[in-house]
């Protein structure tokens, strides 16, 4: 495909007016400036002069693990039966036929992270996937992309009902830090087993199999954290182990931005578009994401889904924009950042060479509330 006549808003650094963008199956090969000749039986889309935009990126949701219009029978997203699951991997439980899917890429939103939510300490492995295909195997971009941590209200209000611990946040954290230890000592044993002939390898733990990676910093922690006090307690446990973490919600973060700026923190900031619905999130602002950006903090702007509809991750960006964060920044916040922060930017996050050819066409602002795509490319064919 050759996209001709094009502002192309890269989000790697430059914007080029009247631009070309050509793709060779499913990536992008090359784009510049001016006028290019088609190659021999090559689909051409003159856009006349349309914004083009890097596919858009929610860097976390529950897509396809709470199905849209159902109860039970469509709620795979919390095992609520152990309060330590890390080894549940998102991609058996998400139906990629739940018609958020297609809500989602019909809004420019291409790249997701899935996974469980927050009932547990440790709820399981995260995955970067596309909004398009059939079938979750074809749809990967990173599996697991993450490990999923909680603390706060969620974990204490689930098991304070079954009076099983964590009913405190202090054992929220304890039960953490143990299966860490334990995933340490697990780690330890194996590579003595191989050295040392006398020394008998432990028995397969999949719990502490699955917390290895992250361990060793080859996926990241991610931490539900709405309270200032939440917050902290995650870096302190990511430095104790020393991870590679990032802090998801993050919604007191405006109140201690120097402190996670000082500590080079990075939040997947939201929901916003929302109620505070219980007491941690008495301080819930859609100022909170220019706060942090300013601060110097590397943020993204997520939807929650389906706290807030996936399709209204751009609008989500236009109020934060409203409320103070910088335009530029607010785009970022939905295409390049995301994609760094969960690793995944060598495939998704900006128009360059090389890339997944993923792209959202807009006439007019793509953050104004009226603005619809004109159209919206995924994998290198238009899907609308």
């Amino acid at each position: 495909m050759l996209i001709i006549h094009a502002k192309i808003d890269t989000m790697a650094g430059k914007v080029i007016e009247d631009g070309w963008i050509r793709t060779k199956g499913e990536k992008i090969d090359s784009l510049g400036s001016g006028s290019v000749r088609p190659a021999q039986d090559e689909q051409v889309l003159d856009v006349r002069g349309a914004g083009v935009y890097p596919g858009f990126v929610d860097a976390h949701t529950h897509l396809g693990m709470w199905e849209d219009g159902l109860t039970f029978e469509g709620d795979d997203g919390n095992e609520e039966t152990d309060p330590v699951t890390p080894q549940l991997r998102a991609i058996d439980a998400v139906n990629p036929i739940d018609r958020c899917f297609g809500e989602a890429l019909a809004a420019g939103v291409t790249t997701v992270v899935t996974g469980p939510g927050s009932a547990n300490p440790i709820g399981g492995q995260l995955a970067a996937i596309k909004t398009c295909g059939g079938r979750i195997d074809d749809m990967l971009v990173k599996a697991p992309v993450a490990i999923k941590m909680a603390l706060g209200e969620n974990p204490k209000s689930v098991y304070h009902g079954k009076n099983l611990a964590p009913s405190t946040r202090m054992a929220t954290a304890a039960l953490i830090r143990e299966e860490l230890f334990k995933a340490q000592r697990y780690q330890k044993d194996l590579e003595r087993s191989k050295t040392d002939e006398d020394f008998d390898a432990p028995e397969f733990d999949m719990k502490s199999e699955a917390l290895l990676p992250a361990l060793r910093g080859e996926i990241e922690v991610h931490f539900h954290a709405h309270r200032a006090d939440d917050i902290f307690t995650a870096v302190r446990i990511a430095k104790e182990f020393h991870l590679n973490y990032v802090i998801v919600h993050g919604t007191e973060g405006h109140l201690i931005a120097d402190a996670l700026a000082k500590d080079g923190v990075r939040v997947l900031a939201g929901p916003f578009l929302c109620d505070r619905s219980k007491p941690e999130l008495k301080n819930l602002t859609p100022q909170n994401p220019g706060i942090l950006a300013n601060a110097g903090i590397l943020t993204a702007i997520i939807s929650d889904h389906p706290v807030v509809p996936l399709q209204y991750l751009p609008t989500c960006a236009a109020l934060a924009v409203r409320e103070g964060m910088r335009y530029e920044d607010a785009l970022k916040a939905i295409t390049i950042n995301p994609a760094k922060i969960c690793g995944i930017d060598g495939r998704v996050g900006s128009i360059e060479p090389g890339k997944d050819a993923d792209m959202v066409v807009f006439d007019g602002n793509p953050l104004e509330m009226t603005s619809k795509p004109k159209y919206v490319i995924a994998n290198g064919k238009i899907i609308q």
